[in-house]
């Protein structure tokens, strides 16, 4: 009887014991993959054309300044949540026909893989196509594309609404690509709030910018000034700046085989209770550009 006893608590104290472990083995693994960070990086050359066959000791991650350890690199596979946000304002009436083609390019690169959305700033932002990988339905939105004449352009408000649709989708990359020209901006939004908008739905944000883009004292034309420097910067982005329209279909093809060719890079962060507040990539490497924006976190629908 007493022997009984014994295996009965020998064989809870192992019980125990196995359970104890398997809780420690999950909580490390679950340490490890926090301290692990994502980001999807660009490199390009001097041309805006991709680098390939890069590896990890290729890049260089700062966080606050201090340099942290890439662990591994890969191309990056994960679909893309496209926003392509096109200034159909009357200032843009000699240059629709050259957006028109340029977006139905860009369209035929990236939706087969990507989810891709157009979205239209004349007056106030009018969403022509949700989010789809649909041809058909590209295709369609793009031929509404018309100046609307006597209208004037809400981009700034157009990326406050996209980043907080963006914000409720779980797809791991996002990116923002105002297409616009140098006219009337008719909404007042600070650019720091834009951009904290757009950085918060955790989407680079590349601008292709038509035009002169004169500096002005009118509160609209000011703060948009701004925010071209200060959103692709600050997203892991890009200003693409056009002074016609004739480059604007070559612009954004290049932009196409640049979001099709990143790489997925992850680096290991000790443990923090505070996130860094500034994320850096660059190259080791002369010669090449990287700019990357953090994989999002899923947020549910």
């Amino acid at each position: 009887m007493r022997s009984d006893s014994v295996g009965v608590r020998l064989a809870l104290a192992l019980a125990l014991l196995s359970a104890s472990l398997t809780s420690s083995r999950a909580s490390l693994h679950a340490q490890n993959a926090a301290r692990e960070q994502t980001l999807y990086v660009s490199a390009v050359n001097d041309k805006g054309e991709p680098v390939d066959g890069l590896a990890a000791d290729a890049f260089l991650v700062r966080e606050d300044g201090i340099r942290r350890e890439v662990l591994r690199v890969s191309r990056a596979i994960e679909p893309i949540d496209i926003a392509l946000l096109i200034d159909n304002s009357a200032a843009a009436d000699e240059e629709i026909t050259f957006m028109r083609d340029a977006v139905s390019r860009f369209d035929a690169l990236m939706a087969p893989n990507n989810q891709i959305a157009l979205i239209a700033l004349a007056d106030r932002p009018t969403i022509l196509v949700d989010y789809t990988n649909d041809p058909k339905r590209l295709s369609t939105g793009v031929g509404r594309l018309f100046a609307m004449p006597n209208s004037g352009m809400t981009l700034l408000d157009a990326l406050v609404e996209t980043a907080k649709g963006m914000e409720r989708r779980e797809t791991p990359r996002a990116v923002v690509v105002p297409i616009i020209t140098d006219g009337p901006e008719f909404t007042n939004r600070y650019y720091r709030d834009v951009a904290a908008a757009v950085r918060k739905a955790q989407a680079a944000m590349h601008i292709v910018s038509i035009g002169l883009f004169y500096h002005s004292e009118e509160q609209g034309l000011r703060e948009r000034s701004f925010l071209l420097d200060e959103g692709p910067r600050t997203t892991g982005g890009q200003r693409i700046s056009l002074l016609t329209p004739m480059g604007l279909p070559d612009a954004m093809q290049r932009l196409a085989r640049e979001l099709s060719s990143q790489y997925k890079v992850v680096y290991g962060r000790p443990e923090s209770l505070v996130p860094p507040e500034k994320t850096e990539i660059s190259s080791a490497r002369a010669g090449i550009t990287m700019r990357g924006a953090p994989a999002r976190q899923k947020t549910g629908a």
